[in-house]
């Protein structure tokens, strides 16, 4: 099955998940003179329920069903229907009140029916969740606390939205409808104890060592880690993987980041990470020898994935990290096509892995062009940010033939995305990585 065929697929799954409580909803009786407002915020409650349900799957990394879209987009879909979710399960007893004033009392926290008060303190659950994700960084939630706050108050939103469904029970009174609800949540336990307690388990059976920390231009540091007692998996150049590092797999402290490693060495792998925040300031400190475990290989960012003759990479500061691990392998590879570098950084001393990517010039046919924000005295190349006009001054005529990839902040990606549509390169053609998937 190809990867187009593999997605349509998973995007039937989906839709056949969401949509599938609301027909039941529909079939069979329903409270006699109920009309058309009340029916509809019924189907609103019951979709946003759904949806609800459905974003524990996206986030639970099966890698059969991320695999034709890469896992940062996955996340990118599961932030935006969490906001469309959200909106629904609002209008539910927005449109009633609207339509039915006289209900007011029963949406009281502390006095109305057990019922209906489940379904106040989930709506309450969610605004905090919805909330706290979209604005975590204005808000300054470090990222470690944020995601127990997400995973406790996501679980009990639904198990209260749950509760209160039970509880007015007129729509579930059919075996088979409630049937289908005791189907749909036994499958949102069954994935929370996989994420939480089985797969930790397995990642408890294949631990990792750290066997170098060493820094990097721009406040990076690169942590290279080996199996410990197995043989490690395969990956593909551009991937990334969760890293935990020196806590248990059940503790909830792994965190995202690329390989910058190239899979032609099996088993050890390479993480080039920037000072950023909590978490990636203590990676300098690591020692060597230290346990860690490694959740992966995701993503579809990569060159494995779409072959070419000629490839181009745009990356903006540390997004070099997948792209060092594309250019590695293809001079591993010994790649004899023509590649195109194009390096943003804010100033040309921080630019992690420069006399690196000058040592691939000889191994491979890479024009390598580097632009930089804040530029050293003497500086003869280009300044500034990639945009539109630099380029159309760099990058060859034939723009058509050749796949790009694009890494770096996200800002950066929408321009370079809109600059390349407007030199004719085909949007199928171009690759992004997300690198913010919080």
């Amino acid at each position: 099955m190809s990867e187009i065929a593999r997605g349509l697929f998973w995007l039937g799954v989906y839709l056949l998940l969401v949509c599938a409580p609301v027909v039941a909803l529909l079939v069979g009786p329903t409270p006699s003179g109920a009309g058309f407002w009340w029916d509809f915020a019924m189907a609103l409650g019951f979709a946003g329920m759904a949806m609800m349900g459905v974003q524990f799957l996206l986030t639970a990394r099966f890698k059969r069903a991320t695999a034709p879209y890469g896992i940062d987009i996955i996340y990118y879909f599961h932030r935006h229907l969490a906001v469309v979710a959200f909106i629904m399960v609002l209008a539910h007893p927005g449109v009633l009140l609207i339509a039915y004033p006289g209900l007011s009392g029963f949406l009281h926290p502390f006095r109305a029916p057990w019922h209906m008060a489940a379904g106040v303190w989930s709506v309450l659950a969610l605004s905090v969740v919805v909330v706290s994700s979209l604005w975590r960084k204005r808000l300054g939630i470090e990222y470690d606390v944020w995601r127990i706050l997400h995973a406790v108050l996501a679980t009990a939103a639904l198990s209260l939205a749950l509760v209160h469904m039970q509880g007015i029970g007129y729509y579930l009174a059919i075996p088979w409808k409630r049937g289908l609800w005791i189907g749909i949540t036994a499958s949102i336990i069954a994935t929370i104890l996989y994420v939480r307690v089985i797969k930790p388990g397995r990642l408890r059976r294949q631990p990792y060592r750290v066997t170098d920390v060493r820094p990097e231009r721009g406040g990076s540091w690169t942590v290279a880690v080996e199996p410990h007692g197995h043989e490690g998996f395969t990956y593909q150049p551009g991937q990334f993987a969760w890293l935990t590092i020196g806590r248990s797999p059940w503790a909830m402290k792994e965190h995202p980041f690329s390989f910058s490693s190239t899979p032609t060495r099996r088993g050890r792998l390479e993480f080039t990470i920037k000072e950023l925040g909590d978490f990636t300031r203590t990676i300098k400190n690591v020692p060597v020898g230290q346990t860690a475990y490694v959740d992966g290989p995701y993503g579809a960012f990569t060159i494995d994935r779409h072959s070419a003759a000629g490839y181009v990479f745009i990356a903006g500061g540390i997004g070099i990290a997948p792209i060092f691990s594309m250019l590695r392998a293809l001079a591993d590879r010994r790649h004899q096509g023509p590649l195109w570098l194009v390096y943003g950084n804010q100033k040309w001393e921080r630019a992690p892995f420069r006399e690196a990517l000058d040592e691939l010039r000889s191994a491979l046919d890479l024009r390598i062009i580097h632009i930089v924000q804040e530029p050293p005295e003497g500086w003869t190349g280009e300044v500034g940010l990639p945009n539109k006009a630099l380029l159309e001054r760099h990058l060859p005529v034939a723009r058509k033939d050749i796949v790009y990839f694009v890494c770096g902040p996200t800002p950066m990606l929408d321009v370079i995305e809109r600059s390349l549509y407007a030199l004719g390169v085909p949007l199928r053609s171009v690759h992004s990585e997300l690198f913010d998937l919080v």
